[in-house]
C-alpha cells in the first residue's frame, strides 16, 4: 500500500509540476504576445487590444469556412458587404485581388450596371500617360486654376469627425497617390497639411475656419487659407449624403482644444452646424458667394449637394447664362442619399434625397442642355468604394469620383458602426488617445496610397475592356442597366443625352 501511495504522490507531484509548467508557459506566451502586439504598428486592433484582439483575426479566418452556417453570405451585409471589404483590404495591402470560380454578384438584380466589353479591347501597350488630357478646374476663370489626371479622390472627412492619426495618414497617402483630399467642413488642421497632398477646402454651413466672431464668412480668413499652396480649390457644401437638409454634427466629447481652435468654437460643446447657409437664400445669393470666394482666393470654387427636388436646376443654369459664365461654379459634387461617414438621424440617412446613379445623369444632362458641361466639372460620391462603382459613375457622366468610406476601410475600419461615439476600436474616428495609438500614420499612409492606385488600375482595366484608352473616355454607350424585370437595357436608352438649347 505504501508503494501505491508513494506512486500516487509522485504522479500528483509530476502533474502539479506539469500544470505549473504549462501555466508558466501560458503566462510567458501571453506576455510575449502582449509585448509583440503593443509594440507593432501594422494592426490597430492588436495594438489597442493586445492578445484578445488576435481573436478577431482567428474568427475572421474561420468565417471563410463556416460562413454558410453562421455568417451572412458575401453580398448580403450592409452598408458594405464582405466581398467589398475583402477587396479593399487586399488592394490596400497591395495583394493579389483576383478571385476564382465565378462571381457572387447577382448580375440580374435590378439597378446593376454592366459594362460592354469590346470586340477589340484596348491593348495595355496602346495606352500611356501622354494619351490623357488633364481634368481642368477654373481654367480661364480662376487666377490659380487646377488640373488633375486622377479620376478618383478622397471625399470630405474633417478633422474632428476623424482623428489626427487618420488625417495624417490620408494626407500622406493622398500625396503619394497623386489624388485630392477634401478637408470636410471642420476647417484646415495642421494634419491636413502635414502630408503635402493637394487639398479641397470645404466651406460648410457654419463656415468653420473662415468665419468671423459672428459666424459670417470672413474674407481675411479665406485669404489666409488660400495662401497655403496645398489648398487648390474651395467647395461650398449645401448638403451631404449622410444628412440632406441638416448641418454637421460633432458630439461634445470629440470637440478637443485643437479642434475647437481650428473651427473657432468652444471646447467640449456640441458642434452643430446650421441646416443651410444663412446667407444663401436664393440662386443669386449662391452665385454671388461662388464669385466672392473665387475672387478673394483666386482658386476654383465648387458646390456640393445631394439632389432632391430638381426644378431649381433650370433656374440655376438659366441664371448662370444670364449673369455670365464667370458666375458658374467650377465644379459640382453630387453626393448620394445613402448615408456617409458622419453622424446623422436615421430618418435622413434612410429616406431623404436621391441616389447617385440617378442624380448624375439628371445634373449632367441639365448642364448639357444649357451648354454648361464644358464649363462645370462634376464629381460624384456615395458608396463608390470599388472600381466598378467608379467606372459606373464615369459612364453616367461624372468627371471624377470621391470616396470616403473606401479610404476608411483602407485605414483599417472594421465597420464597427461607432463613428459617432468616440469609441472607434481602430482609432480612425475617435479622439481617445489610447485608441488612437493603434493607428500608425506611416504604415496606414502606404495602404491609402495602394488602395487609390489599385482602384485606378482596375478602373483603367475596365476602360480597356470596353475598348477606350482611359477611364475619362467611358460613356453611357459602354454600359447596360439592369431594369426591374432583370432585363438589361442600354444605358444610353435609359439616359439619352439631351439636345443643347
Amino acid at each position: 500500500m505504501e508503494s501505491l501511495h508513494d506512486f500516487l504522490l509522485s504522479v500528483i507531484d509530476i502533474g502539479a509540476m506539469l500544470l505549473a509548467t504549462l501555466l508558466l508557459a501560458g503566462f510567458v506566451t501571453v506576455f510575449v504576445l502582449y509585448v509583440l502586439d503593443i509594440s507593432q504598428t501594422e494592426q490597430a486592433i492588436r495594438r489597442n487590444y493586445p492578445v484578445i484582439g488576435r481573436l478577431r483575426y482567428f474568427f475572421e479566418h474561420m468565417g471563410v469556412f463556416f460562413r454558410q452556417y453562421f455568417f451572412a453570405m458575401d453580398r448580403e451585409e450592409l452598408p458594405f458587404n464582405r466581398a467589398q471589404r475583402s477587396w479593399i483590404a487586399r488592394a490596400a495591402k497591395n495583394l493579389d485581388s483576383t478571385v476564382a470560380f465565378g462571381s457572387t454578384k447577382p448580375i440580374h438584380s435590378p439597378g446593376q450596371i454592366l459594362f460592354l466589353n469590346s470586340m477589340m479591347p484596348t491593348l495595355d501597350s496602346e495606352a500611356n500617360s501622354s494619351d490623357r488630357s488633364p481634368i481642368a478646374f477654373g481654367d480661364g476663370y480662376a487666377r490659380f486654376p487646377y488640373s488633375t489626371y486622377s479620376v478618383f479622390h478622397i471625399s470630405a472627412m474633417s478633422y474632428g469627425a476623424l482623428s489626427a492619426p487618420a488625417i495624417r495618414a490620408l494626407s500622406k497617402g493622398a500625396a503619394n497617390a497623386g489624388v485630392l483630399y477634401n478637408t470636410g467642413e471642420g476647417a484646415l488642421s495642421p494634419y491636413h497639411l502635414e502630408g503635402g497632398c493637394d487639398l479641397v477646402f470645404q466651406i460648410g454651413t457654419a463656415k468653420y475656419g473662415v468665419r468671423d466672431k459672428q459666424g459670417a464668412l470672413c474674407d481675411r480668413k479665406l485669404r489666409e487659407v488660400a495662401d497655403h499652396d496645398a489648398v487648390k480649390m474651395f467647395e461650398i457644401k449645401l448638403s451631404q449624403g449622410a444628412k440632406p437638409g441638416k448641418g454637421g454634427i460633432l458630439p461634445a466629447e470629440k470637440v478637443t482644444e485643437l479642434i475647437a481652435t481650428t473651427r473657432g468654437i468652444p471646447v467640449g460643446v456640441d458642434s452643430i452646424s446650421p441646416n443651410r447657409h444663412e446667407d444663401i437664400n436664393s440662386i443669386d445669393d449662391l452665385l454671388e458667394m461662388i464669385v466672392r470666394v473665387r475672387e478673394v482666393t483666386g482658386k476654383p470654387v465648387g458646390i456640393k449637394l445631394v439632389l432632391g427636388q430638381t426644378a431649381w436646376l433650370d433656374l440655376f443654369a438659366a441664371t448662370i447664362i444670364e449673369r455670365g459664365l464667370h458666375t458658374a461654379p467650377d465644379f459640382i459634387t453630387i453626393d448620394s442619399a445613402e448615408g456617409g461617414t458622419g453622424a446623422a438621424p436615421q430618418g435622413l440617412i434612410d429616406n431623404v434625397g436621391l441616389p447617385t446613379d440617378y442624380s448624375i445623369p439628371v445634373v449632367v444632362d441639365k448642364l448639357i442642355e444649357y451648354g454648361l458641361r464644358e464649363r462645370i466639372k462634376v464629381f460624384a460620391s456615395g458608396k463608390m468604394v470599388m472600381p466598378y462603382g467608379v467606372a459606373a459613375a464615369l459612364s453616367l457622366g461624372a468627371d471624377c469620383v470621391n470616396s470616403a468610406r473606401g479610404f476608411m476601410f483602407a485605414l483599417g475600419c472594421i465597420q464597427a458602426l461607432q463613428c459617432n461615439q468616440n469609441t472607434c476600436p481602430t482609432g480612425i474616428t475617435t479622439h481617445d488617445l489610447k485608441l488612437q495609438r493603434g493607428l500608425n500614420p506611416a504604415s496606414k499612409a502606404v495602404r491609402v496610397e495602394h488602395y487609390a492606385k489599385n482602384v485606378l488600375k482596375e478602373v483603367t482595366t475596365i476602360a480597356h475592356s470596353c475598348g477606350v484608352l482611359n477611364p475619362q473616355d467611358l460613356s453611357r454607350e459602354h454600359a447596360y442597366f439592369v431594369g426591374g424585370d432583370g432585363t438589361p437595357q442600354p444605358l444610353i436608352e435609359r439616359y439619352p443625352y439631351p439636345q443643347a438649347r
